[in-house]
């Protein structure tokens, strides 16, 4: 084989081997774009997926004891029991407190309107009692009344009148016994003798004695 033809068979090969490098080397760029673009995607998810990441509960609830619409600020035992309930489903400070701000008014309204309706069937029993009811009611009223005033204090007037116990039979029962006994002689306290001669009850003692003389003899 002469020097040209050597020279000729290297020039053939010559540019096959610069098509190989030339392949390889975009192929290598075409890895390493598709690798940026896998590794670009990879954070975007990343940070997707921690801006996704919802807000789990506090270490400690801070919720306002007075929600809006509700008339009475919230007991704090309710409160901590709330927040209890609100940490095992992992709720974040805001959701609980919209939760907390839907059901309190709710709740508080119930609650109302059953103290009502036990106030309205306390006085609906007091009306229809056998022993200061029915057509009398007025006048025995005035009779409790008059115990009221003699023996209450403004405290005791006022507990009656805002719990609505006032109404409640067994107290009026009470107050009317204590009113008819003390209508019958008049008060005298701290009496040596609880009885005089008319076995009328002279003070608190005894007159205690005479409401509750049947329930101690049994």
């Amino acid at each position: 084989m002469t020097e040209a033809n050597q020279t000729n068979e290297g020039d053939t090969q010559q540019p096959v081997d610069a098509t190989t490098e030339a392949t390889t080397d975009t192929e290598q760029q075409a890895e390493s774009v598709q690798n940026q673009q896998v590794s670009d995607e990879t954070t975007v998810e990343s940070e997707t997926s921690e801006s996704e990441t919802p807000e789990g509960a506090p270490e400690k609830y801070e919720f306002n004891s007075k929600v809006a619409d509700a008339p009475d600020e919230l007991d704090p035992e309710v409160l901590t029991a709330f927040g209890d309930v609100a940490k095992e489903l992992n709720l974040p400070q805001e959701a609980a407190q919209k939760v907390l701000d839907k059901v309190a008014p709710v709740i508080q309204a119930k609650q109302a309107k059953v103290i009502e309706q036990t106030k309205v069937e306390w006085a609906n029993q007091s009306k229809s009692d056998e022993e200061f009811g029915g057509e009398s009611l007025t006048d025995n009223l005035d009779v409790a009344k008059a115990s009221l005033d003699t023996f209450g204090t403004d405290a005791l007037k006022s507990l009656l009148q805002e719990t609505g116990l006032g109404n409640h039979p067994e107290v009026i029962r009470f107050m009317y016994r204590a009113g008819k006994a003390i209508s019958e002689d008049s008060y005298v306290g701290n009496s040596e003798g609880a009885v005089g001669k008319s076995n009328v009850p002279k003070d608190f003692n005894g007159i205690a004695n005479a409401l509750y003389s049947n329930q101690q003899s049994k």
